[in-house]
Formats: C-alpha cells, sequence, structure tokens
C-alpha cells in the first residue's frame, strides 16, 4: 500500500458497521477501499475454523442476529435476496433453572404467556404492546440518539417499561421467580449490573425482537452476512484489503473521506496529533465496558438440557434466577470473578445441520468476567452448563478459552474482553463516544467514527456505518440522496 495512492473513500476495520458504511459510499459511485489488521474478513461476524475438529467452524464473535433480522440497514439490503438463509427457532431463548425447570420465550408470544403460569398475564401486559408495534421499538432501539424516534408513543411506552424494569419497581410485576429471571436472562446482553435503565431496555427491545420476528441464525455462520457485504462493495468497485494493520495516516491513502469502524481509543492512536486536544481529553474519559471471555467447545452430540424445551433454543441464557444473576454481574462489576457466571450459549448444529461434521458439532459460548482478566474460565463454564445440562462434560470433545485480555488479539476493538467497545451506560448512550451532535464527525476534517463506540452500540445491524456513511455523503461529496441498497 502506498500512501501516495487515491481514492474517494477509506474505511478502517471490516466489521459489520464499517462494511456497511463501505457499500454505501460505494453505491453512491465513489471508488472505496476497506482496510483491515486481521487476515479475515468480519470484524465481530467471523466464522472460522479453529484447529479444534477437522471441518468444525467456530462463530468467533456474534452467532444470533436478531437486530441483524430487524435492522434498517439489511433490510434494504435484503439479505435473504443475496443468499443469506436465516433459520428462526420456535424457541428464541431460554432460561433454564435449577430443578429441570426453565423460562421458554417462543416466537408465538401466545405459547410463552401460557408457559409463565401466573406470571403470563403481566408478561403479555409488558411485551404485549411491544410485540405489536415491533419495528417502532427496532427505531427506538437504533434511532441515531439525535432525533426523535418517529413513533413517539411507542417510545414513550417502551421508556416507562424500560423504568418500572431497570429498577426494582420491576419486581413487583411478578409472582414467581421463572418471568423474571426469563427477562433479565436478556438484559445480560449489555454485560452490565441487572437491574439498571439500559439493562431493561436490552431486555424490552430484544425480548420484543424474540416474539416478532425472532432471533436467527445464519446458514453456515455469521460469515455468510459479511461474505454478502464485501460481494456487495465489490460488485461495485471497492475494494477490501485484509492483513493491513494501520497505526498511522500516513499509511493510508490520499482520500475525501475516511471512516473508522475502530473504537475511539484506536483512532486517537492513529491520529496522533492531529487529534485536537479537547476531543482527545473526551476519548479519554470515554468508559470501557464489563468484559467477556470465549469458550468454543466442539460437542460429540447436542446439549442434554435437562427441560426438553430449552433444547430447541437458539439462545440460552445461563445464569439461574434473577438473584443469582444480579450478583455475578456486581461481582464483575467490582472486579470479581462469578464464581457461577453469566453464560451466553447457542448449539447452532440443531437448527443448521450442516454445522455437524463427522457427528462433531460446535458449540458457541461467551463468560461474563471482569475487564482485563487473565483467568481460563473453560472449566467454571462447563461446570455452570453442566448443572443445567447433567451428562454435559461427557460430551465435550474439545475445548478451546480466549480469556477477556486476549479478545483483542482478534479483534482490536475489543480491548480488554470489552465486546460492547464502550460501556453501555445510560450517559454513554447518548455520549457516544462523546457529547456531539454529530457523534460520527470528528474535529478533524473529512474524519469519521461508524463503529459500536457511536450510536446506536454494539450488535449486528449496521447503522453506525450507515449513518457515518450518510454525514460523509452529505459534508464531504455533497450527495444527500442515499442510494438504494436494494441486490
Amino acid at each position: 500500500m502506498q500512501a501516495s495512492e487515491q481514492c474517494d473513500a477509506v474505511v478502517v476495520g471490516s466489521g459489520p458497521n464499517g462494511l456497511a458504511a463501505a457499500v454505501v459510499l460505494a453505491r453512491a459511485g465513489l471508488e472505496v477501499r476497506v482496510y483491515e489488521a486481521q487476515g479475515t474478513v468480519g470484524g465481530g461476524a467471523r466464522t472460522l475454523d479453529l484447529g479444534l475438529a477437522p471441518g468444525i467452524v467456530h462463530d468467533i464473535c456474534s452467532a444470533v442476529h436478531p437486530m441483524a433480522a430487524a435492522s434498517p440497514f439489511f433490510r434494504a439490503f435484503d439479505l435473504a435476496a443475496r443468499g443469506v438463509r436465516l433459520t428462526y427457532p420456535d424457541v428464541s431463548y431460554a432460561q433454564p433453572l435449577d430443578g429441570g425447570r426453565a423460562g421458554i420465550a417462543y416466537r408465538d408470544l401466545d405459547r410463552t404467556v401460557e408457559g409463565l403460569g401466573a406470571d403470563g398475564p403481566a408478561w403479555r401486559r409488558l411485551m404485549g404492546p411491544l410485540v405489536r408495534h415491533s419495528p417502532a421499538v427496532v427505531d427506538v432501539a437504533l434511532f441515531d440518539r439525535r432525533s426523535l424516534p418517529p413513533d413517539l408513543l411507542t417510545a414513550m411506552q417502551f421508556g416507562l417499561s424500560m423504568l418500572e424494569q431497570g429498577t426494582g419497581l420491576g419486581r413487583r410485576r411478578w409472582k414467581d421467580d421463572v418471568a423474571p429471571a426469563l427477562l433479565m436472562g436478556v438484559a445480560a446482553h449489555a454485560i452490565a449490573r441487572i437491574p439498571t435503565l439500559t439493562a431493561a431496555g436490552t431486555a424490552l427491545s430484544l425480548g420484543a425482537l424474540a416474539h416478532s420476528p425472532g432471533w436467527p441464525l445464519p446458514v453456515g455462520g455469521s460469515q455468510a452476512i459479511v461474505d454478502a457485504l464485501v460481494a456487495d462493495l465489490e460488485a461495485h468497485g471497492g475494494s477490501v484489503h485484509p492483513g493491513v494493520e494501520v497505526v498511522s495516516m500516513t499509511q493510508l491513502p490520499k482520500a475525501r473521506a475516511y471512516l473508522f469502524d475502530t473504537s475511539p481509543w484506536i483512532l486517537a492512536g492513529i491520529l496522533g496529533e492531529q487529534l485536537p486536544h479537547g476531543y482527545r481529553r473526551a476519548v479519554e474519559r470515554f468508559k470501557a465496558g464489563n468484559a467477556a471471555a470465549k469458550v468454543d467447545f466442539v460437542l460429540s452430540g447436542p446439549v442434554p438440557w435437562a427441560h426438553p424445551e430449552v433444547r430447541r433454543a437458539g439462545t440460552i441464557h445461563v445464569g439461574g434466577t434473577l438473584a443469582e444473576m444480579s450478583h455475578a454481574e456486581a461481582e464483575v462489576a467490582a472486579g470479581r470473578h462469578a464464581e457461577r457466571p453469566m453464560i451466553l450459549a447457542s448449539d447452532p448444529a440443531v437448527f443448521d445441520p450442516g454445522r455437524e461434521v463427522g457427528g462433531l458439532r460446535p458449540f458457541w459460548t461467551y463468560a461474563h468476567v471482569p475487564a482485563g482478566s487473565t483467568v481460563d474460565v473453560g472449566a467454571l463454564v462447563q461446570a455452570q452448563i453442566e448443572r443445567f445440562a447433567p451428562g454435559f462434560g461427557d460430551l465435550v470433545v474439545e475445548r478451546h478459552t480466549i480469556p477477556a485480555a486476549k479478545m483483542a488479539d482478534h479483534n482490536a476493538n475489543y480491548r480488554d474482553g470489552d465486546i460492547a467497545a464502550g460501556a453501555m451506560n445510560l450517559w454513554q448512550i447518548f455520549a457516544r463516544p462523546t457529547l456531539r451532535w454529530n457523534p460520527y464527525a470528528t474535529p478533524v476534517p473529512g474524519v469519521y467514527l461508524c463503529s459500536a463506540s457511536t450510536p446506536p452500540g454494539p450488535a449486528v445491524h449496521g447503522m453506525g456505518g450507515l449513518y457515518a456513511a450518510k454525514r460523509a455523503l452529505r459534508t464531504r461529496f455533497g450527495i444527500r440522496r442515499v442510494p438504494s441498497l436494494a441486490p
């Protein structure tokens, strides 16, 4: 790569947001180049052979994609028309409990309500209005935090429910311990204390999508989404250059716009003295979040969950009761490892038989740990799953752990294991990474941030890339109309 080369736009980082930005710019007729430090493309949506068993591939970051299915960017992009098959489990997610009990979130709201017994009506009152207006809930979850959501009534209802479930008031709604555990297991995706307002917002938005349209898994793994984005980019003249770690602007071609699908800390390092002191100080104040450690298994059969319906779930939240999850997340926030950590898990071969090779299958898990942890939590994770799936250990053929401190080795944005690229607290939902009217533009002309460190935050939805690309098109190229994303 020669710095003297020229193009219209450069994107640094090939995660879903970076690729979304590149696709939008390329479709506007611009020459776009994407540079990626890793040898493979996709950032937080890659599927790789880890060498644990012949033919077995693992989603090394994200695996289940409710936001990709619901995102305005991906709806316009139309993954299905591009050959990406999304499979929707009848059970979106489950919460196993001791004694063979479990909370089961079916795609069918009525069936979920029926299974929750005495708390079923309360679940319907909470989730029913959000499910009926799930597109508006998506707007609330994925808007740019600088404009008003189109459906203000649904936004207000969502806010009131978030206030209830994010405080001690939420417990008054329930009579039993299954429903609150089922709901707050979803809140754990925020990797924050439970309950908090932001964790409740995560639970309500993803919970509504669980019933409409569901939580899909891409057939073949998350890489299918990335491959579709790359194919479209290349079809419109763009190019992707893996294996190029950018540490200075002098490495990059001359361009009119630079978009960074990186954390703000990485961006600050690349810009160096070009970045004004005030913005640099604001970036330094941007708080990292709690962490996750990745544990990948190779199993000789499906997980033998004690509750049979858990075996049909695309995602399993392994943490026990609300009280147990609250304790585990509080331990992590205090910098301690929980004896029984909060775990997110998925057994993709249940819904995608092609993921099983020679009788072996991948099993995907994340465990919440303190930031920067160097601990191998593989045994803890295995024991916690065994608690709800007796005999699980007998199926384990291989186990591979990436401690939080090593997560950045395969994705530089995951500093100290922070897979959200910045804490998801109430302040940083809006001040992400700084409190600016245009959070995507930096003080350096033509330089934009488009990662999960910008609104609307983490998940595979492409919206950070879309929002940043729209602003770059308008201010750098005078293009006000966003090009069609249709195939």
